[in-house]
């Protein structure tokens, strides 16, 4: 009778020596390969840059209002359609208006006869010049009124402030408004009760937010490198505004900042996700290398120069700053010069089963104990309970 657990060591049929394990729920340790290439020091841009991200948006949002009241008696546009500066929008009528005006001409005429009179009247004495001063006050009010009322009349066409999209037309024939004035807004600052807004489709910005230990870095004016969804090539802009009030999210506080897109840009729309990287730090003709070229080696920074006859000699570098993954060089190198970068990647293993080793002569591997081989019941070179 064979013993239970006792491991058995059988020959396989090509006379090697074989053994066999069974599946382990562990993972295989990860093997490793190492791969060399050159890469020559060149002289490159270094920047630094805070990243964030945000939503694009139109610059200017028009809410356009009648600055007058009255019965709607036209209105000339849809939602939808996109509008040049000055054009007609709606109208209301001008009867009341009209009947405003003359009554303003009508006064202004009636003041200039009366400072006439006062000045035909003058005799030089202080009555005198205190009625022509009143009657001369009296044209003054009595012109702006009619001023006044001939913009009135001209309001009562109400026409677009700026070119662009119509997201709101909430007017109809017939409706009764009530004078106010038009205002303009940064989109996204609130929905308007105006019956007519215009997104401005011309200049775009990007809302964002940095965080308080990075807004420190950046400033108005930096150039920024925008990443749009839907749009191959980078877009570039500006930071056109630093908030100075912080909000806070999970603990850690952030300002908003405003990024005016730069340049004429197409297939730009409301609403899309944008990567922000803010350029706080730009330098040109600095020498650079990868920084996986540079190493520690007895407390001083080395890398592997390779000569024309292929003889790789350390050498002793002088670093300055690295941005992304690029490291200046201060001294040590020159361009041109030919570096090396050893790569070691890591082969990810999982659980294995069945494996096999066999050596030339047929035996066990060398430092190998068959008797270590046991395991549960019924897997390969194990014994069952007898």
């Amino acid at each position: 009778m064979v013993l239970a657990g006792l491991a058995v060591v059988a020959l396989a049929a090509a006379g090697g020596w074989w053994f066999g394990s069974r599946e382990t729920a562990g993972a295989v340790e990860a093997a490793a390969t190492t791969t060399t290439r050159t890469v020559a020091a060149s002289l490159g841009t270094l920047q630094k840059s805070v990243s964030a991200t945000g939503t694009l948006t139109p610059a200017v949002q028009e809410d356009v209002s009648f600055a007058v009241s009255g019965t709607v008696t036209s209105v000339t546009v849809a939602e939808g359609d996109t509008v040049t500066e000055g054009q007609t929008l709606a109208t209301v009528d001008t009867l009341e208006l009209e009947a405003t005006l003359l009554s303003a001409k009508s006064s202004l005429a009636q003041a200039n006869a009366s400072l006439a009179d006062a000045e035909d009247e003058d005799d030089g004495s202080d009555a005198s010049d205190a009625k022509i001063a009143s009657a001369e006050a009296q044209v003054e009010l009595a012109a702006t009124r009619v001023e006044e009322a001939t913009e009135s009349l001209a309001d009562a066409t109400l026409v677009a402030p700026v070119a662009g999209l119509l997201t709101t037309v909430d007017l109809e024939v017939g409706d009764v408004v009530q004078g106010s004035s038009s205002s303009s807004q940064s989109a996204g600052e609130g929905t308007s009760s105006a019956p007519f807004v215009i997104i401005g489709t011309d200049s775009w910005v990007v809302e964002t937010t940095v965080d308080e230990s990075d807004v420190a870095l950046i400033a108005t004016g930096d150039q920024a490198e925008l990443t749009v969804d839907g749009i191959t090539d980078t877009v570039f802009g500006t930071v056109a505004e630093i908030g100075l009030l912080s909000t806070s999210t999970s603990g850690v506080a952030a300002y908003p900042v405003t990024v005016a897109v730069t340049g004429a840009v197409d297939d730009l729309h409301d609403g899309v996700s944008v990567d922000v990287s803010i350029v706080y730090e730009r330098r040109t003709d600095v020498l650079t290398i990868p920084a996986a070229a540079v190493r520690t080696v007895d407390g001083q920074t080395v890398v592997t120069v390779v000569d024309e006859s292929g003889t790789e000699v350390e050498t002793v570098v002088t670093t300055g700053e690295t941005s992304d993954s690029s490291t200046e060089i201060l001294s040590g190198l020159s361009e041109g010069d030919t570096v090396l970068i050893t790569v070691v990647t890591a082969q990810a293993g999982g659980s294995r089963s069945d494996t096999g080793t066999t050596t030339e002569d047929g035996g066990p591997p060398a430092g190998l104990d068959p008797s270590q081989l046991g395991g549960g019941a019924g897997g390969p070179g194990q014994a069952g309970n007898g």
